[in-house]
């Protein structure tokens, strides 16, 4: 039992660390209290990568005229809700696709319960939608889940 807390105490120290100038610093063997030592396996590596900032949540309506209507990027805003299903399935999916776009698109999420007024602004009669916002104007929009290939060509769109 105190082997398997030593062990998860040295993993979570591990997985914390920063990285130096970009890059995650080679795991060496170390030794534990108890006379444990720990050699990592490189058959068993571990990779992570950095959170992405092209997601970020919306706070209140100058955050939204700041980051979405005054951007220069082009934003994809995704209107959602805490306990709708739909959303938790697109969100994340989302997320993933316009990560890969590595810059040329932001995505703002605006959770209606909380800016009910940017909801009614926006006519969001249904979630999840997703609205297209190049310039300050809504270049496109849609209602409900959508596929990767739907998403990708969403985004191409967008971009340009």
């Amino acid at each position: 039992m105190a082997q398997r807390l030593l062990l998860r105490r040295f993993l979570a120290s591990v997985i914390s660390r920063k990285p130096s100038q970009g890059q995650w610093p080679p795991l060496t063997s170390r030794a534990l209290p108890g006379g444990l030592t720990v050699t990592p396996n490189p058959a068993r590596t571990i990779y992570t990568t950095r959170i992405s900032l092209t997601t970020f949540n919306i706070q209140d309506g100058p955050d939204f005229q700041d980051r979405v209507v005054n951007s220069e990027t082009p934003v994809v805003v995704d209107f959602h809700a805490q306990w709708c299903g739909p959303c938790k399935i697109l969100g994340p999916r989302l997320e993933k696709m316009v990560a890969k776009q590595h810059g040329k698109v932001v995505m703002a999420k605006v959770d209606i319960d909380d800016h009910t007024d940017l909801a009614i602004e926006y006519e969001v009669s249904a979630v999840p939608t997703v609205l297209a916002m190049k310039n300050g104007d809504v270049v496109d929009k849609f209602v409900g889940i959508k596929d990767e290939d739907q998403l990708e060509a969403f985004l191409k769109k967008l971009i340009g």
